[in-house]
């Protein structure tokens, strides 16, 4: 059954009946998306930032790059 006030589809509002990508602040299943995905941008930038002869992590525990 779909909600009449909002056009998404009924499983976009399965958490906690509100959009699953809104930004909200606090404690609520929408934040635990967004760490998500900002902490696979962060890892991304990372990899390619160290691919590019950058890192930092290598030159602290002088490893053989």
């Amino acid at each position: 059954m779909q909600n009449p006030t909002t056009d998404l589809p009924p499983v976009a509002n399965a958490y906690n009946g509100k959009d699953r990508n809104a930004f909200l602040f606090g404690f609520n299943p929408q934040a635990e998306l967004w760490n998500g995905r900002l902490a696979m941008i962060g890892f991304l930038a990372y990899l390619l930032w160290d691919l590019a002869g950058y890192s930092v992590l290598r030159n602290v525990l002088h490893l053989i790059a």
